[in-house]
């Protein structure tokens, strides 16, 4: 792709976080979808539930997200079908970490650009996180990851400072909301809403479901 082509494609911004706990894993995102300046849609799910045991949060180009979480969500049906078993985080991780390295390196016009953190609950109970780079690399998470999102640089600013081993999930449900709100403060591609689900042993669950409205009010003197 040259110069010319590169320099009229829409870039697109989003913020999402993922926090790992002792007892579980937080994840989290906004809901404004941009191109270049413009405001596309104000009430976008991007921290998507893939079935009962997995959740992703994507960022990058929308349309390629959308197809990405329904090719996801078949292959590991038919992986289960096919091998009676249900297949852990990790293996989950590398499918769409396989999908994404295969999609980017696709001859055309427009590359499928999609980053993707994914957190899913193993079928011991346990829960991982892991970040899959948009070139298709996988990555274990430890502590906490934003991906390559428009917002990354003010969530991880604000992370690096308050994040601390042994954080219990209720203390990262707390820590990912700030972190959005660090976000959507500062980056013009993210806003509108906050999405924040946790993964635990007792299941996949969304605590936080908010929007944001636009009120207008006398300035005080």
């Amino acid at each position: 792709m040259d110069d010319e082509i590169k320099s009229k494609i829409l870039k697109t911004g989003t913020s999402i976080v993922g926090i790992v706990c002792k007892d579980g894993v937080v994840m989290a995102a906004d809901r404004k979808v941009t191109a270049g300046n413009l405001v596309m849609a104000k009430n976008t799910r991007k921290l998507i539930p893939v079935n009962e045991y997995l959740t992703v949060a994507t960022t990058g180009n929308a349309s390629d997200a959308l197809l990405l979480v329904k090719v996801i969500r078949a292959e590991l049906k038919l992986k289960e079908l096919k091998t009676k078993t249900r297949p852990t985080v990790k293996e989950a991780a590398n499918l769409i970490a396989m999908v994404t390295y295969h999609n980017i390196r696709q001859p055309t016009m427009i590359p499928n650009i999609v980053g993707t953190l994914v957190a899913g609950i193993n079928p011991d109970g346990t829960t991982e996180l892991f970040s899959v780079e948009p070139a298709g690399g996988a990555y274990a998470i430890e502590d906490y990851d934003a991906n390559f999102g428009s917002g990354m640089p003010f969530i991880l600013g604000f992370l690096e400072r308050n994040w601390k081993q042994n954080l219990s999930v209720k203390e990262g449900i707390e820590l990912a909301i700030e972190s959005l709100k660090s976000s959507t403060q500062r980056d013009v591609a993210s806003g509108h809403g906050i999405d924040v689900f946790t993964l635990t042993k007792e299941g996949i669950k969304q605590v936080v479901d908010q929007e944001i409205e636009a009120v207008y009010k006398e300035r005080k003197k």
